[in-house]
């Protein structure tokens, strides 16, 4: 039972309009890790010598399939990147009133909530009051809420502290697990949207009660790096849901598992297929749109490397540094023997 059952036997009734993204989502989603690939990859065991076949993934970030291998490699990767430092997470999220100019508007308006959401971190964090240094941030952009309806936001994990004016120092917040206030946020981040869409030429498209209404944002200490980075992990590398959270498929019913947001409760959704394949692919977004950005001291024009900014940290702490949680990425293991097996290339067919 997968979700790419439900889009092979329901995709030709879909009564809605495509776009060109989502038709590629479904073809790929329907043809991942089958013979309609054309090839696929060939393990070897060293120690009993059995070979292991498997077609190819098709890669595609909406996969269900191909999101969880991205994530192990994105938390591979990143866990030689990690700060000696606690991180904090900060959720930026646009209200409703907001959402018809996202679906009709998707690359303009999200490519300006990332430029507001993450200058208005970064003026914040310059503040004397708060940090008075320049931070770096991993901003991704979310468009689903936890059962699956649409919902704007964008999570910013931002190491805790900043490099000072002078670079010269590694700076701490004034309190250590406070890095910048959500009600001030908020209010600095709706002007700047406001701004950005005005010079959109989009602004006379929203209602006016948009621009009086208090704005959700958060901020909030979530610990180590690595801890962190699991969290944002499936938000950067794949769609909104796997395969694991499908509970039930009948032809007729599809019933899902989700946490709701406010008692951390397990829950489920029952929808059609039709409906199911609707909330899936409507957070598809535009072909390269970059869903995950770098900004500040993370940023790919920064010349800090991390180790220097490591050497950076480590020259001015007076604290202890956090534990750090070790990653180990799965391995390929036989399913004969358990060994690890080894890449052994690429075959039309499976061998005999």
């Amino acid at each position: 039972m997968e979700i790419a059952d439900i889009f092979r036997e329901h995709y030709v009734n879909y009564p809605y309009g495509l776009v060109r993204e989502q038709r590629h989502v479904i073809r790929d989603i329907i043809s991942c890790r089958t013979p309609a690939m054309g090839r696929g990859a060939v393990y070897s065991c060293p120690d009993c010598g059995k070979k292991h076949f498997s077609w190819l993934s098709c890669g595609n970030r909406n996969c269900p399939k191909c999101g969880n291998d991205k994530v192990t490699k994105y938390l591979t990767k990143q866990q030689q990147n990690i700060l000696p430092v606690n991180y904090f997470m900060v959720t930026l999220t646009l209200p409703h009133e907001l959402h018809s100019l996202c679906r009709k508007y998707p690359t303009a308006v999200f490519n300006a909530f990332f430029k507001c959401a993450q200058s208005s971190i970064k003026e914040l964090a310059l503040n004397p009051r708060y940090l008075n240094g320049n931070v770096g941030i991993i901003a991704t952009l979310q468009t689903w809420r936890r059962d699956g309806e649409y919902h704007p936001h964008i999570h910013c994990l931002v190491p805790g502290g900043g490099i000072s004016r002078d670079k010269k120092f590694w700076l701490y917040p004034k309190k250590r697990d406070f890095l910048i206030p959500a009600k001030p946020l908020s209010i600095l981040f709706r002007g700047k949207m406001r701004f950005e869409l005005q010079q959109l030429n989009l602004f006379a498209e929203t209602p006016a009660e948009t621009w009086s209404k208090h704005w959700v944002t958060d901020c909030r200490n979530v610990g180590n790096g690595m801890s962190s980075f699991k969290y944002l992990a499936p938000y950067m590398q794949r769609g909104f849901m796997g395969n694991n959270r499908l509970i039930n498929y009948d032809g007729k019913c599809v019933t899902f598992r989700y946490t709701d947001s406010a008692t951390g409760k397990k829950r489920l959704r029952v929808v059609s297929p039709i409906e199911f394949m609707k909330l899936y692919l409507q957070h598809v977004l535009p072909s390269g749109f970059q869903k995950t950005r770098y900004y500040g001291f993370l940023g790919s024009a920064n010349k800090n490397t991390v180790r220097e900014l490591r050497i950076l940290i480590l020259s001015t702490r007076y604290s202890v540094p956090p534990e750090v949680e070790v990653f180990s990425s799965p391995k390929h293991e036989c399913p004969h023997c358990g060994k690890e097996m080894i890449f052994a290339g690429l075959s039309a067919r499976a061998p005999p």
